[in-house]
């Protein structure tokens, strides 16, 4: 009888919980991504061990962190989830009616706030089956990365120089203005660039230390420098903090007049010379003949333009 080899062993199943265990780095939130039970998922390791001959995960400090074997096995394991994936639908081209597939985007919350709704309720019309996640762009995510394993498919936001390494294509553009309180001093007698720059500005945390963002890029190659007194993770939380102070909040008109219809907000010109803010989808080499990442980037696309 033929002896069995460890490949024979393992199952599209195991390659799933191996990958999401190395990403989440935890057990239990390996668990509850994968939707299981955690002792299901800690039997599963162990098979994993077994097979690999390495513990893949070990203690460090307060927490786990997977091995160097562990951390060599991740790309190659988000490839075959996601040629698996891949395999029938691209093979029969992607039908949005009865495909049960999953999209995954990363996206800014800096965006118009009406964009995501609008492109949820879109894929939710025409791929009624497929599911839908929504990941936060933020302070030190390997967006890059994630797209290169598979961990998204697109990736939305804006940034002063996008990464040559992916696939890019631009979505809008749009004007900066300035969102302050409707009794900030500045609404009523106006402001010149030197009392701006001297102003409270809100501005979002760096994507990673000593990062600036499009304001910032554009003001430093002007020799300029603004005065940022607040800075926040969370940019849709920024608008109530500035009608309840003094904080000025500079980014696309966009994203202004929605927050400026629903509370005591008002608009004022940037008194500075700024480009246009211009925001992006970004996708993975690995992805740009997929139809169904067509088929999404599409999408992301049509409900661009319908802002």
């Amino acid at each position: 009888m033929r002896e069995t080899t460890p490949f024979e062993k393992i199952d599209l199943h195991l390659i799933r919980v191996l990958h999401t265990v190395i990403a989440e780095r935890s057990v239990s939130r390996a668990a509850v991504r994968l939707g299981m039970h955690q002792p299901a998922v800690s039997t599963a390791l162990k098979r994993l061990r077994d097979l690999s001959g390495d513990p893949i995960l070990v203690r460090s400090g307060g927490g786990m962190q997977p091995t160097d074997a562990a951390l060599r096995m991740l790309e190659p394991a988000a490839a075959i989830l996601q040629s698996a994936e891949h395999l029938f639908t691209d093979a029969r081209a992607f039908d949005p009616r009865s495909s049960a597939r999953t999209f995954r985007i990363a996206a800014s919350d800096y965006l118009d706030p009406q964009f995501l709704p609008k492109l949820v309720a879109l894929l939710k019309k025409q791929a009624p089956l497929c599911a839908v996640e929504l990941q936060a762009l933020s302070q030190g995510v390997d967006y890059s990365g994630q797209l290169a394993q598979g961990e998204v498919d697109v990736v939305i936001g804006n940034w002063p120089q996008p990464p040559t390494e992916l696939r890019m294509a631009q979505l809008f553009s749009d004007e900066p203005v300035c969102l302050v309180s409707q009794s900030h001093p500045a609404v009523r007698r106006g402001w010149t660039a030197e009392e701006w720059l001297d102003a409270e500005h809100i501005a979002p945390m760096p994507t990673h230390p000593g990062a600036k963002g499009v304001i910032d890029e554009a003001l430093n190659a002007q020799g300029l420098h603004r005065n940022i007194a607040v800075r926040c993770a969370h940019f849709g939380l920024m608008p109530q903090m500035v009608a309840s102070s003094l904080l000025v909040l500079t980014t696309g008109r966009q994203f202004c007049e929605r927050y400026a219809a629903q509370l005591p907000l008002a608009i004022l010109p940037v008194p500075v010379p700024l480009p246009q803010m211009r925001y992006y989808q970004l996708w993975h080499d690995r992805t740009h003949h997929s139809s169904a990442g067509a088929w999404l980037r599409e999408a992301v696309k049509n409900t661009a333009l319908l802002l």
